[in-house]
């Protein structure tokens, strides 16, 4: 892939209509269940990037050979179980480096408590895995409540073909929106899904329904940073559903908090910021329902000198980036000192030292949401660049030309 190093300067104020991508995490979801489903189900308006692709392209292969998902950890994971759920597959399912360093071990054990026969090429408890499909078989199995949700979703989405089946969570459960959301889709598409506290209770088969995909509230997130750093813009998100499946719909909370109303239509949100409040108070939040947001949310926090304190946020340590680590390293090339606070929370009181290089570089660290995160800034720090913007492709292929579109200068600099 091309790299690509971006010069942002921000305008006074931002108005466009911006056509946000579907949604990835719901498009994956009913990729595979279309999928198991075979010939009788469609999936209408998918997300057009890097980790749908790589759900495609897997699922368009024959059951043997090498398959590798790129940095795709949400297609890794679910095809994890897909494959071990297809009678007669032989393949080896690999990704990039960072992912050979993403855990998957409970996920793995889990299958197998099913029947599945997966092995390990490398490390014990990381990809590459060896998958040959067998028959499975469903049934009652224990998976802790504080893994990510992808691991407990792949094992619900196979569940309805391989026998129906219960998932007991125990410990805390993190991240339940995306549990909420995989049965949302599973339903959609036939299946009887029941979520009772600590147990999924997953009845057997599909009727192989279409499924339109909703727009995706992960995206929004940087949009909603804007609307708050430049009040009096005109903003516009189509495609959002105010009553969506989708655990980051809470935006709409996180924006209300800072006096960002959000106004629906037939076309979408509209965001408004008249009666904006900025940084009059300390913010606190427990971000473990929706930790795609942190990024976006911790630099707004801080381009509006607002203290603020996350809890939830442990399972950023194992996206595409260490989201925590980054958010640090970044955020200081700003002058913010970001505090670790343990292992699940992050903060900031006001902390502030000298910046080192103006404009600052933004380095994203091979991840989609650092970089969306960290391009309003650009209203804080004229000129900033963000080295390696091609990694939006993951999720919001056409992010920078959208900010262009709403007022932005983005530059690309010579190599």
């Amino acid at each position: 892939m091309t790299v690509m190093n971006l010069q942002l300067f921000a305008p006074e104020q931002a108005n466009a209509t911006i056509a946000l991508p579907t949604s990835k995490s719901i498009t994956n979801r009913a990729l595979l269940i279309a999928a198991l489903c075979g010939d009788s189900a469609q999936v209408m308006r998918p997300a057009l990037c890097d980790d749908s692709s790589a759900m495609v392209n897997a699922l368009s292969q024959d059951l043997q050979g090498h398959i590798d998902v790129g940095a795709a950890g949400t297609a890794m994971r679910f095809l994890t179980a897909y494959f071990a759920s297809r009678e007669g597959a032989d393949v080896i399912l690999d990704g990039t480096e960072r992912m050979r360093q993403r855990p998957i071990g409970i996920l793995v054990d889990a299958l197998r408590q099913l029947g599945a026969r997966i092995s390990y090429k490398g490390k014990e408890g990381y990809p590459p895995l060896h998958i040959i499909g067998t028959t499975m078989h469903g049934g009652e199995l224990e998976m802790p409540g504080g893994v990510s949700s992808q691991f407990i979703s792949a094992v619900m989405m196979i569940l309805p073909i391989i026998g129906g089946g219960r998932i007991h969570l125990t410990g805390n459960i993190v991240s339940l929106p995306y549990l909420h959301m995989t049965a949302s889709v599973m339903r959609d598409m036939g299946a009887t899904v029941d979520i009772s506290r600590d147990i999924i209770t997953v009845g057997q088969g599909y009727t192989g329904t279409d499924y339109l995909v909703e727009g995706d509230w992960s995206a929004a997130a940087p949009w909603y940073a804007l609307a708050a750093l430049l009040p009096g813009s005109e903003l516009t998100l189509t495609g959002l559903n105010a009553d969506s499946i989708q655990g980051d719909s809470r935006l709409l909370e996180l924006g209300g908090k800072l006096g960002i109303a959000s106004r629906f239509d037939t076309e979408g949100v509209t965001l408004d910021t008249s009666n904006f409040i900025g940084c009059c108070c300390s913010a606190f939040a427990d971000m473990a329902s929706m930790p795609d947001l942190v990024p976006s949310w911790a630099v707004l926090m801080c381009m509006l000198e607002r203290s603020f304190r996350m809890t939830g946020v442990r399972s950023l340590r194992i996206k595409e980036s260490d989201r925590i680590e980054a958010l640090r390293e970044e955020l200081m090339k700003l002058g913010y000192v970001l505090k670790i606070d343990g292992d699940d929370a992050i903060s900031w009181y006001g902390e502030r030292i000298a910046i080192s290089q103006n404009p600052p570089v933004i380095s994203p660290h091979d991840d989609h949401r650092i970089a969306m995160a960290f391009a309003p800034a650009a209203v804080r720090f004229p000129g900033l660049v963000i080295n390696d913007a091609q990694v939006v492709n993951k999720s919001y292929p056409s992010f920078w030309r959208h900010l262009a579109q709403a007022g932005f200068t983005v530059n690309e600099l010579a190599q």
